[in-house]
């Protein structure tokens, strides 16, 4: 652990991902404004209750996986430990980059599905788009796929294709968490 920690001062943040060491680019600010902003909407919502939210923490799957999610809910507080947190939080939610998707849509979906985490979500900033996955029976369902739709856009749609739009989205993890889109990728 002492060996990880300064490796990350002297080189930067890194994950492991299938045993190889994957360096970390900055993530851009309207990735980082992104995370605020669905960062502030939970953590405002889950005070005073049993589950907690971490940005950037150390996920140590396995010995070869050990990645550094955009944001995670852990509802086990037995999974937290001082410098990161073992095994599946109860959600996860990555980001995408350019230098990223790949690895977010692949082989970290795919351990994210092996380990038991309940929900997933892709964010993608260019086309203001999250994808939900729900883990049933062992493997990832899209639930939905929630889009910021510009309001010119809403205006020209027929009526039935406009009431189909969900502009808000419900956390698995609670009944009454639901998140409107616009606020999460508003700046």
């Amino acid at each position: 652990m002492a060996e990880a920690k300064a490796y990350e001062q002297e080189y930067g943040q890194y994950e492991i991902i299938d045993g190889k060491t994957v360096m970390m680019s900055p993530a851009a600010t309207n990735h980082r404004r992104i995370q605020r902003n669905l960062a502030g909407i939970i953590y405002a919502y889950l005070k005073g209750k049993r589950c907690e939210l971490f940005l950037e923490e150390d996920v140590y799957f396995e010995d070869k996986s050990h990645f550094i999610p955009d944001l995670i809910i852990v509802c086990d507080k037995s999974k937290i430990k001082e410098f990161h947190v073992e095994g599946a939080p109860d959600l996860v939610v990555e980001i995408l980059s350019a230098g990223t998707q790949k690895r977010d849509l692949g082989i970290k979906k795919d351990t994210y599905e092996r380990f038991g985490v309940r929900e997933y979500w892709i964010v993608n900033p260019w086309d203001k788009s999250i994808v939900v996955y729900h883990l049933v029976d062992g493997k990832y369902q899209v639930d939905d796929v929630y889009r910021d739709h510009p309001e010119e856009y809403l205006a020209q749609m027929p009526e039935e294709e406009r009431a189909e739009v969900k502009l808000s989205l419900k956390v698995s993890l609670y009944q009454d968490l639901e998140i409107d889109i616009r606020e999460i990728f508003g700046y």
